[in-house]
């Protein structure tokens, strides 16, 4: 992805793996320098490479667990 700079600051959980390498990983990450935010996507094995994701902050990140404990 040409032009965007991204610092992976923590390794939260990988969710899981293909039968390629790649894994589902949620991480809380800086991108382009700004305040680091809360990202679920798959990553390529040496993290060169990136799927699609979905970036929220912790405010998000904390209303979506409470949605999905309410869940049934």
């Amino acid at each position: 992805m040409a032009g965007i700079q991204y610092e992976i600051i923590e390794t939260i959980a990988v969710i899981s793996e293909s039968t390629k390498g790649w894994t589902k990983e949620l991480n809380l990450i800086s991108w382009n320098g700004r305040k680091p935010k809360y990202d679920l996507r798959d990553w390529a094995p040496d993290h060169e490479k990136m799927g699609k994701g979905i970036t929220l902050t912790k405010e998000e990140l904390l209303q979506l667990k409470q949605t999905l404990e309410n869940f049934s």
